[in-house]
């Protein structure tokens, strides 16, 4: 018997701390979600700690992982298919082969890509063939992209500084390639004082999402982000307020965050806030 799966979802684990699957499952769960989470490393804790234990998964295990997707027939009962960090360019390759083959099999399948590259703040962060493997296979299979600003400058090939000049990079890019995007993290000199913006681009319409700054940043918010919005459209929500709604959890994870006087995302005094409630829901 097959279990009727909602997302299958492509990225990091880690044992320590909320980053990919570990930051993006539970809040897929909480709104009733089954997810089949496929996991690209499998580590102690994210890079940013002085140690770091355990590997980067092989591309055979992985391409077995999804193969073994495949065979519990997950892909037809699948509405998302989501990807984030991928460890290696073998990886990424393993996965858009996957996902190629998964829309052959499902039509209706959505892909959700994250393009985890680097941030303004650290640049960088993966090796170049993972970014080349990024922008020359699944970024062009993307249905929606859910890249920061120093991503979407990346993949636009431009600085992307202001509104006008991402939105002019944008334009450039859905000329050439049907895909939405939400840009993450974005601070424009005409951003208000304190604030943040994500950024929805679908079709014509570009819709400003204004978010106060926290005095946190910890590893892994565009992560949740990604999976709350995931969750939000397939609980049929719009893409401007599937995006407004997952800036306003995670926004309550942080708050949660702060009070608690940690640095990594805590998840289980944030559960109020991650958990759907009539005063939370879309």
């Amino acid at each position: 018997m097959v279990m009727q799966t909602s997302i299958i979802s492509i990225q990091s684990q880690v044992v320590h701390g909320h980053v990919g699957n570990s930051a993006a499952v539970l809040p897929l769960q909480l709104r009733g979600l089954n997810v089949a989470a496929v996991p690209t490393t499998l580590l102690s804790n994210h890079p940013g700690y002085q140690t770091l234990r355990g590997r980067v998964l092989e591309p055979e295990l992985v391409g077995d992982l999804l193969r073994g997707v495949e065979e519990r027939g997950l892909i037809e009962t699948s509405r998302y298919i989501v990807s984030g960090y991928l460890g290696s360019r073998a990886n990424g390759e393993v996965v858009a082969a996957f996902v190629e083959r998964a829309k052959k099999l499902n039509p209706d399948i959505v892909y959700i890509c994250d393009p985890v590259m680097g941030d303004t703040n650290l640049g960088v962060f993966v090796a170049d063939q993972v970014v080349e493997c990024l922008l020359d296979h699944l970024v062009p299979l993307a249905d929606l992209l859910t890249p920061n600003q120093f991503e979407a400058g990346l993949i636009t090939q431009t600085k992307a500084a202001s509104f006008e000049e991402l939105d002019a990079a944008i334009t450039r890019l859905q000329g050439s390639r049907n895909a939405r995007l939400v840009v993450t993290s974005c601070a424009f000199p005409d951003t208000p004082d304190g604030s943040l913006e994500n950024v929805v681009f679908e079709g014509i319409t570009r819709t400003r999402l204004v978010s106060p700054r926290l005095s946190i940043v910890p590893v892994g918010t565009g992560d949740l982000f990604t999976g709350l919005l995931t969750a939000n459209l397939a609980c049929g929500c719009h893409l401007s307020d599937a995006a407004r709604n997952a800036a306003a959890v995670v926004l309550g994870v942080l708050q949660c965050t702060i009070s608690e006087g940690e640095h990594e995302m805590q998840f289980g005094s944030s559960i109020d806030a991650l958990t759907p409630t009539q005063e939370n829901r879309v």
